[in-house]
C-alpha cells in the first residue's frame, strides 16, 4: 500500500511553475473542511503578513478536504478580492495527511509552511521565517511558537517556549514541533516524501500525521527543530474539559499506531510508552498526572496506545489482503484555481 510516496518537487512543480516566472519564498498550505466562518481570520492573518514583509513573496495554498458546508463559496469569495496569490484545490479524499500531500504538490514556493484553518498567523512570521532559513542550515524541519488565539480556550495544542530547542531520543516527538506551525524547504519535503495518509484527522487513526513526518525526519538525520518565534495563533475553540480528554484520546490512539510502524526503525519510542506506563502505575499511589496545567490521567493514553497499535496492525494486514492502488496525487486537479 504505497502511503509515502517521494515528492518530487520538479514533476509535480514546472507545469505551474510555468505560468509564473518567478517561484515564491514562501508558501502558506491550510487544509479545511467544514470551517468556512475560521477562513477568513486566518486568512486575512495570511494577507496581513505578506502586506507587513512585501520583500518576501509569498503564496497561499487552500485545500478542500469533502467539506459539505459553504467553504468552497466562501473561498471563491475570498479568493475573488485577494491581492494575494491564491491557489483553492479539492481534495475529496478524506483525511488531513491526503489534503496536506495534495498542498505540497499544488505549492511552487521554496519555504513550505503548512498551517491550520482555525488559526492566525503573527504580523512578523514571514520576517522570521526569513531570518531562521537565511541564517541556519535549510536541512531542518522547524516549527514555531502556538499560543493560544482565545484566553477563553483550554490550554492545549499550543506550544509556549521561550527557548529553541531541537528533537532527541529523550523527548516524546508528539507536540514537540505541531502540525499547526511546521515549516521546511522543499528539498527537505523531497527527502522525507509524502504525509502517510493512514494518519491524521479524518482517519481510522485520527491523528499524529505530522508527528509520524518528525519522526521519519529524524530517521533521516534532518534535524526538527522548535524556535519561540514564527507564532502562531491557535483559535481550537475547545472550552470543556471533556473536549479536551476527547482529543488527547485521539492523540494518543495516533502515537500508538505510530509506535507500532517505527518498532523496528524507531524504537526509542517504546521508552516513552513505559515511561507513561510507570506513571499511569505510580498515579494510583498518588504520583502526578500527566500535563500539570490540565492534570490529565495517564491511563487513557496508555490504553488509547495500545489500541492504536492494534487499528494499526488491522490496517496493514488489511491492506495487504485486499491491495488497492493510490492515484498519484499529480494527476488529480482542483476544481478552481486563481492567481493573481
Amino acid at each position: 500500500m504505497a502511503l509515502e510516496r517521494p515528492l518530487n518537487p520538479s514533476k509535480t512543480v514546472n507545469a505551474v511553475a510555468a505560468r509564473t516566472r518567478t517561484r515564491p519564498y514562501a508558501s502558506f498550505i491550510v487544509c479545511t473542511r467544514n470551517r468556512a466562518q475560521a477562513l477568513a481570520p486566518c486568512i486575512r492573518s495570511i494577507e496581513a503578513a505578506g502586506s507587513a514583509y512585501p520583500a518576501i513573496t509569498s503564496e497561499l495554498v487552500v485545500v478542500d478536504n469533502g467539506s459539505t458546508d459553504d467553504t468552497p463559496r466562501e473561498l471563491r469569495r475570498i479568493a475573488a478580492s485577494s491581492n494575494m496569490t491564491i491557489t483553492l484545490v479539492t481534495e475529496p479524499r478524506p483525511g488531513l495527511a491526503a489534503a496536506r500531500n495534495s498542498g505540497m504538490e499544488r505549492s511552487r514556493g521554496r519555504i513550505l509552511v503548512f498551517v491550520d484553518d482555525d488559526c492566525e498567523i503573527d504580523r512578523s512570521y514571514l520576517r522570521d521565517l526569513e531570518r531562521h532559513y537565511a541564517c541556519s542550515d535549510q536541512r531542518v524541519v522547524r516549527g514555531g511558537r502556538v499560543e493560544l488565539g482565545n484566553a477563553s480556550d483550554q490550554p492545549f495544542t499550543i506550544k509556549r517556549s521561550k527557548v529553541a530547542a531541537r528533537l532527541t531520543r529523550d523527548v516524546h516527538p508528539g507536540g514537540f514541533v505541531l502540525g499547526c506551525n511546521m515549516t521546511m524547504h522543499r528539498e527537505v519535503a523531497a527527502l522525507i516524501g509524502h504525509f502517510d495518509e493512514r494518519f491524521g484527522a479524518g482517519t481510522p487513526l485520527h491523528s499524529a500525521e505530522d508527528t509520524d513526518y518528525l519522526v521519519r525526519a529524524f530517521q533521516l538525520g534532518i534535524p526538527v527543530e522548535y524556535v519561540p518565534d514564527m507564532t502562531v495563533f491557535h483559535h481550537h475553540g475547545r472550552k470543556s474539559r471533556a473536549a479536551i480528554e476527547k482529543l488527547h484520546r485521539s492523540y494518543s490512539l495516533g502515537n500508538g499506531a505510530l509506535c507500532l510502524k517505527h518498532l523496528l526503525k524507531a524504537p526509542w519510542l517504546l521508552r516513552h510508552f513505559f515511561w507513561t506506563a510507570r506513571s499511569a502505575c505510580g498515579q494510583v499511589f498518588g504520583g502526578p498526572r500527566f500535563d500539570p496545567e490540565l492534570q490529565l490521567s495517564h491511563w487513557p493514553i496508555v490504553s488509547m496506545n495500545l489500541f492504536g497499535a492494534a487499528k494499526f496492525a488491522y490496517l496493514v494486514v488489511a491492506s495487504r489482503a485486499a491491495p488497492t492502488e493510490l492515484q498519484p496525487i499529480e494527476e488529480r486537479t482542483p476544481e478552481l484555481e486563481r492567481s493573481r
